[in-house]
């Protein structure tokens, strides 16, 4: 069972570029925004979509691969897991973010 706790997979296209920072140890991050879109119909019956966007973050190798071959407009898969972290604003106000941290990309189709 706790192969499935904390466990999130989206495929999704990218919002934007991916924006890739190296650390002083050297080792990379990459943070891109992906668009899922969740399709329904409302209570009369009318086809609705509705497109949500998740926060990814991806280190190391995997942000290595992303920054090779990943650029908006392109679909993919991601494997990962929730994270939670806060910080305090300048004026002292306690701000929650929470994102996905993703260990494995699959890249997909084209851009759309």
């Amino acid at each position: 069972m706790s192969t499935i706790k904390n466990r999130v997979q989206l495929i999704g296209n990218v919002g934007q570029d991916p924006v890739i920072t190296v650390l002083e140890s050297g080792k990379k991050v990459a943070k891109l925004f992906l668009a899922t879109n969740e399709n329904y119909k409302n209570s009369k019956g009318e086809k609705q979509s509705q497109t949500h966007w998740h926060t990814i973050i991806a280190w190391g190798k995997t942000a290595e691969i992303i920054e090779k071959f990943v650029d908006k407009g392109k679909e993919i898969g991601i494997l990962g897991k929730l994270k939670t972290r806060s910080y305090t604003t300048e004026d002292g106000q306690q701000r929650y973010v929470t994102e996905v941290e993703t260990k494995e990309v699959l890249l997909m189709g084209g851009k759309s």
